[in-house]
């Protein structure tokens, strides 16, 4: 399938007609354009516009908002319809829980079994992680620690945590853009994840585990106390330039070090 938002003539998400069926591609094209914040929390998704943007009929329209309505990310406002799922803070809090949860097992399962070649690839993507947060750009930070939890996941042999994972993911995905934008998150988060990568090079399960629980833990206290000052809950425009993408912000220490 084709960029979503890279097409010739403008369009930002034109499906391609390959043999995975229509319903599937609107509802991937949609789902990428949520959680990527090219729709953002509260926006109305309007049929005609995105029948049009997409080419694909209304009934295959539908057939995807449905999926998506079932797994959070949009809900349907009376007198308004389909908008982008906003969260709060009691809600934030129980996909945290389950989250932490979750990616626990799955750093253990990860320490317990994942090959050689796929803790190199873990390391890999904590290099990325690196030189994105020294970047200082928000968009590349978050994209680059989603490449370091598809490792995580791809590693821990458990099917069924990965899919449910990855709904949390998708479903706080404007929420982990927050926490990061939060001063001096973004730093502590990235040693956080180097705490889970070393217990996971050592081969220590529990200590793996640990780890991921603390980081989710930690993400949580930071996105819930943002919400309370009802912050903004969506990332920079994913097809910005880089001079145009945000910048998280740094702590008052990051930014007087040279």
């Amino acid at each position: 399938m084709s960029s979503p938002f890279s097409t010739d003539d403008g369009t930002p998400f034109t499906i391609t007609r390959i043999a995975a069926p229509v319903r599937s591609q609107v509802e991937d094209q949609l789902r990428q354009a949520i959680t990527s914040g090219h729709f953002r929390p509260g926006d109305r998704l309007i049929e005609r516009e995105l029948c049009a943007q997409l080419g694909v009929s209304r009934t295959s329209l539908r057939e995807a908002l449905r999926q998506l309505e079932g797994d959070g990310l949009i809900t349907n406002i009376p007198y308004k319809g389909m908008v982008v799922a906003t969260m709060t803070k009691a809600e934030a809090q129980e996909v945290y829980q389950l989250r932490a949860v979750v990616e626990g097992l799955a750093g253990r399962l990860f320490a317990e079994q994942a090959t050689d070649e796929l803790r190199a690839h873990l390391s890999t993507a904590m290099h990325e992680i690196e030189a994105a947060l020294q970047a200082g750009t928000l968009k590349d930070l978050v994209v680059a620690k989603d490449r370091f939890y598809q490792i995580l996941l791809s590693g821990c042999g458990n099917r069924r945590a990965t899919i449910f994972l990855q709904s949390l993911h998708d479903r706080i995905a404007s929420l982990r853009a927050l926490t990061l934008a939060q001063p001096g998150r973004a730093a502590e988060s990235v040693t956080e994840m180097h705490q889970i990568l070393s217990a996971i090079l050592a081969r220590e399960p529990e200590e793996a585990c640990r780890a991921c629980i603390a980081h989710v833990e930690r993400a949580a206290t930071v996105a819930v106390a943002a919400l309370e000052h009802h912050r903004p809950l969506s990332l920079p425009p994913h097809d910005g330039t880089p001079q145009e993408q945000e910048r998280f912000p740094r702590s008052r220490k990051e930014r007087t070090s040279p």
